[in-house]
C-alpha cells in the first residue's frame, strides 16, 4: 500500500509561478521574462562566530539582489532556523514587486542567516550581526543594497550592523541599513509601519466594499511586530474586534491560538509576550482567553483574515476551512498563500489584498528612513505616518484601478502594476 507524500512548498517556485501567470497575461517578451524570473546576484557565505563558551561556530548567511533597475536593492534580513536560499530568492523577488507597487525608487533584495536567534545570547547575536556585515559589506551600501529587519531581527541588531558597516567604510553611514533604533539614525514610525500599512489597505478595501468597519471581526496569524500593530490598528483605527490571534510558542516549538469572542485586548497580550512573539499561556488563560490549536485562526467565523506570520501558511489542505463569512484576506506576511490555495480563494471571489501591496508599509518607511539619513534631517512621528498613509492609499488605488480596468484578480493586478514599472525602468536604462 503506497502512501501519498504531500509536495514540499518551495516559495521561489511559487514566486516564479505567480510571475509567469501575469507575464502570460501581459504577453511579456521572452528576454525580459528570462531576466525577471531569476535574481541578478546571489551571495552565500560563512560567518564564523566566537560563542560565549569560547568555541567557534560557523553559520551560513545569504543575500540575494533580485533586481535594481528602479534603484538600490531593498529588503530585510531574516534570522530563522529554516532559512534557505530558495526562501531568500522568493522574498527578494517579492521585494522587487513590492517596491514597484508602492512606487518607491528601489529594487528588491533579501538576506538571511540559518539560526534560531532565541538560542543566542546578546553577545553572540551582536557578533553574528557584525559577522554578517563582514561577509557582504562590499556589496551593500545606500546606493547599492540597503538591508532592514525582518523575522528574527530587531532594530538593535540593525544598529550593530550599521555600526560595523560604518567601521569598515571609515565613515558614518546611517543610510546603509534601515530599521535602526531611533537616536542612531532610525525613523519614528518604523516600528508600526508594516502593521499600520496593512490596516490602511483593509480600511480602503472596506470603503470600496461598503463595509462598516466598526461592525467587523478579524482573526490574525502571528504576533510579531507586523501582527501586533495590525491587531492594534484593527481595534483602534477601524473600531473592529480581533477575536483570535495565533502565534509561535518557542517552548513547544509550535503554534498556539488565543481566542476571545468579546475581543482580544491587544495591549494586554503584548504585555505578556516575549521578544520572540511567544505569549505566556498561563497568564492568558487566567485572563479568560481560550487556548486553542495553532491552526484555529483560519477557521474563525470572521469578516477579515490577516495571515501575518510566515510564507506558505494558507494551503490546499486548510483553505477549505476558511469561513464563508470571510470577505477580506489581507496578506500581512510575505507569500502566506500557496498557489493551490490561491486558486480556491480566487474562485470564491474573496477580496484579497496581496502581500506585496498589503505589507508595503515597512519598506515605505524604510525608504523614508533612508531619505532622512541622507539629509541628516529627521521628521516628526505624525509626518511619517501621514506620508505612509498617503503612499499606501495611493498604491491600493493604483492596484484596484488595474484590477477594474483589466477585470483581473487583485494579485494579478498588483503584479501587472509592479512588472510594468520595473520593465519600463529596464527599458529606459537600456537593459532590454
Amino acid at each position: 500500500m503506497s502512501t501519498k507524500v504531500a509536495p514540499v512548498f518551495n516559495p521561489f517556485e511559487a514566486a516564479q509561478g505567480q510571475f509567469d501567470r501575469v507575464a502570460d497575461q501581459l504577453n511579456l517578451d521572452v528576454e525580459i521574462r528570462s531576466i525577471l524570473r531569476w535574481p541578478l546576484r546571489e551571495f552565500r557565505f560563512q560567518i564564523p562566530v566566537r560563542m560565549d563558551d569560547g568555541s567557534i561556530k560557523v553559520f551560513f548567511g545569504f543575500r540575494v539582489q533580485h533586481n535594481d533597475a528602479r534603484g538600490p536593492a531593498k529588503g530585510g534580513i531574516r534570522f530563522h532556523p529554516n532559512e534557505t536560499l530558495d526562501t531568500v530568492r522568493a522574498l527578494a523577488m517579492w521585494m522587487t514587486w513590492k517596491t514597484a507597487a508602492a512606487d518607491l525608487p528601489l529594487g528588491g533584495g533579501k538576506g538571511g542567516v540559518v539560526v534560531d536567534p532565541a538560542t543566542l545570547s546578546v553577545g553572540e547575536k551582536e557578533r553574528l550581526c557584525r559577522g554578517w556585515i563582514d561577509g557582504i559589506w562590499k556589496n551593500l551600501g545606500p546606493r547599492i543594497d540597503v538591508p532592514a529587519p525582518d523575522v528574527g531581527t530587531t532594530p538593535q541588531m540593525m544598529g550593530w550592523m550599521m555600526d560595523e558597516y560604518s567601521k569598515l567604510t571609515g565613515q558614518y553611514e546611517p543610510g546603509a541599513i534601515t530599521g535602526k533604533p531611533v537616536g542612531s539614525g532610525g525613523s519614528l514610525g518604523r516600528t508600526e509601519a508594516t502593521g499600520s500599512g496593512v490596516i490602511t489597505t483593509v480600511r480602503e478595501a472596506m470603503a470600496r466594499m461598503g463595509i462598516d468597519s466598526t461592525r467587523t471581526t478579524a482573526s490574525i496569524q502571528g504576533f510579531g511586530n507586523v501582527a501586533q500593530y495590525a491587531a492594534l490598528g484593527f481595534v483602534e483605527a477601524l473600531g473592529g474586534k480581533v477575536v483570535c490571534i495565533s502565534c509561535y510558542d518557542r517552548h513547544e516549538k509550535g503554534a498556539v491560538s488565543f481566542a476571545k469572542t468579546d475581543g482580544v485586548d491587544v495591549k494586554f497580550l503584548q504585555s505578556i509576550t516575549d521578544q520572540y512573539g511567544t505569549v505566556d499561556k498561563a497568564k492568558a488563560r487566567a485572563a479568560g482567553y481560550g487556548i486553542e490549536p495553532g491552526d484555529a485562526w483560519i477557521a474563525k467565523d470572521v469578516d477579515v483574515l490577516i495571515p501575518a506570520a510566515l510564507e506558505g501558511q494558507i494551503t490546499a489542505d486548510n483553505v477549505g476551512s476558511i469561513s464563508p463569512k470571510v470577505q477580506i484576506i489581507a496578506e500581512g506576511a510575505n507569500g502566506p498563500t500557496t498557489p493551490e490555495a490561491d486558486e480556491v480563494i480566487r474562485a470564491r471571489g474573496t477580496f484579497l489584498i496581496p502581500d506585496f501591496l498589503c505589507n508595503a508599509g515597512g519598506v515605505t518607511v524604510s525608504y523614508f528612513e533612508s531619505v532622512q539619513s541622507d539629509a541628516n534631517y529627521y521628521w516628526e512621528h505624525e509626518a511619517v505616518l501621514r506620508r505612509l498613509d498617503q503612499k499606501m492609499t495611493s498604491a491600493f488605488k493604483g492596484v484596484v484601478g488595474m484590477a477594474d480596468s483589466r477585470d483581473v484578480y487583485m494579485r494579478d493586478a498588483a503584479y501587472m502594476v509592479a512588472i510594468d514599472r520595473v520593465v519600463k525602468a529596464m527599458e529606459l536604462r537600456g537593459w532590454v
